[in-house]
């Protein structure tokens, strides 16, 4: 009998609609476990026209009685998550009852953000495009073996110390590398000491609460934050974010073993967006780009910045669902591609003169890609709303077809719409998550 859980997981770049995905599926889980990432994730649910914003609290928290826990995998801001925790509790979602925290979970402090700051704006630097939020650094921290976990900031005497000694290290860095003016310890230990008595009743070995969930016939959906192309061993390296954002994070990231993963489903875009530096073969450079990004509002949910546009990319996708062994694909707004009269496809690259499907490991390989494309037909009708599959135009049923042959998972829902409520469920992906919740 196969493990009662899912991962949900991004297949490019992030902000393909995860958060969305994650809010639909959660009514039939008992639980939804972030594994990897911080506050850098920007997860949008919109139910019945109201806009959340997740960033470190898992979105299945916004189902009524759906545990949320935030793994050992994620890098903890006390103060960001106190924050958001206030937001929630202040719309009436059940945090205090539902939400739990990892004490295993790494703890970003001030340095932490100082430092990447200060590299990210150091001339004569390669740019990676962070959100500037201490979240490598913090990870850096954590294999170094020199970080502070949540369960090390609930205790006072530990705390100072910690503070004390880093920031005689952080700021020394900092003034000699970059310039950068000192944080006082002692004004930090003050603020992080009151946050920790806040986050105290949240903490708990999450990875036994997961487990004992399963053992007792409970279900857990495990939700990844950024996409497979920002893995930090798989993605489009140095632009990538510090942790596992594929599906082998689940396990690492929560202390749930990988034999107790039952499917992996993987979101993607009906094209494709990133933000940030790195290389992006598919990339619209011209008018069709903004006009994708004007209809899609292809801008980040935490940071604001505009997203790069660019076409499907089946070479990347199929990549992707290979690393994380997706089973299920779900692709999300589908109806931003309503007004075009043909949609390109790339189908294959062309590196140095050679026709290949491999995605090259090397960012110089990356940025020689010619794509090779194919051309669809576009359907010109509102697909908005749409939640049966036969009810869309019948060349939007063979757009999504051909994505479902070429990529090497099966269509398992299309988002036609930003609300909860504008979604399809096709009936075998239908079927495979009754088998998960029964």
């Amino acid at each position: 009998m196969r493990a009662k859980t899912a991962v949900v997981l991004g297949a490019q770049w992030g902000d393909e609609g995860k958060g969305k995905i994650v809010d639909v599926l959660s009514e039939r889980f008992s639980a939804v476990a972030r594994y990897a990432g911080g506050h850098n994730a920007g997860h949008t649910v919109i139910i019945c026209g109201q806009r959340f914003v997740l960033q470190l609290i898992p979105c299945g928290m916004l189902r009524p009685g759906c545990k949320g826990i935030i793994g050992n995998g994620v890098v903890l801001d006390p103060i960001a998550f106190l924050k958001e925790v206030a937001k929630l509790r202040a719309l009436g979602v059940g945090v205090d009852e539902q939400l739990f925290v990892s004490n295993r979970a790494q703890v970003i402090l001030p340095y932490h953000r100082m430092i990447e700051l200060a590299e990210e704006s150091a001339p004569g630097r390669k740019k990676i495009g962070t959100t500037s939020r201490g979240i490598g650094p913090a990870y850096e921290d954590k294999m170094a073996r020199s970080g502070l976990r949540v369960v090390d900031l609930l205790r006072p005497d530990l705390l100072k110390t910690h503070i004390e000694a880093a920031c005689g290290e952080k700021n020394a860095i900092a003034r000699a590398l970059f310039g950068t003016d000192p944080l006082d310890p002692a004004k930090m230990y003050d603020e992080y000491a009151a946050a920790a008595e806040q986050v105290r009743p949240f903490v708990a070995d999450t990875g036994r609460l997961l487990n004992t969930i399963l053992a007792e016939g409970g279900s857990v959906m495990f939700e990844g934050a950024q996409g497979t192309m920002l893995d930090i061993d798989h993605g489009t390296y140095p632009f990538v974010t510090s942790s596992s954002a594929t599906a082998g994070g689940a396990a690492t990231g929560t202390g749930v073993g990988p034999t107790a993963i039952g499917t992996v489903i993987s979101v993607t875009k009906a094209y494709v967006t990133r933000v940030g530096e790195g290389p992006f073969p598919t990339e619209i450079h011209d008018a069709a780009g903004e006009e994708l990004r004007a209809r899609g509002k292809e801008y980040g949910a935490v940071t604001g910045r505009p997203r790069r546009c660019g076409w499907l990319d089946i070479p990347l996708l199929r990549y992707s669902n290979q690393v994380n062994g997706a089973e299920w694909l779900v692709v999300t707004k589908l109806d931003v591609l309503d007004e075009l009269a043909e949609i390109p496809i790339c189908i294959g690259y062309e590196i140095g003169g050679k026709v290949t499907d491999e995605i090259p490991a090397d960012v110089q390989g990356l940025e020689q890609i010619k794509p090779r494309y194919t051309a669809l037909k576009g359907w010109r009708e509102p697909t908005e709303g749409i939640t049966e599959f036969e009810k869309l135009p019948l060349a939007a049923r063979e757009y999504l077809r051909f994505q479902e042959r070429e990529s090497g998972a099966r269509i398992g829902m299309v988002s036609t719409g930003p609300d909860r409520d504008q979604t399809m469920v096709l009936p075998e992906f239908a079927a495979a998550l009754d088998r998960i919740h029964a």
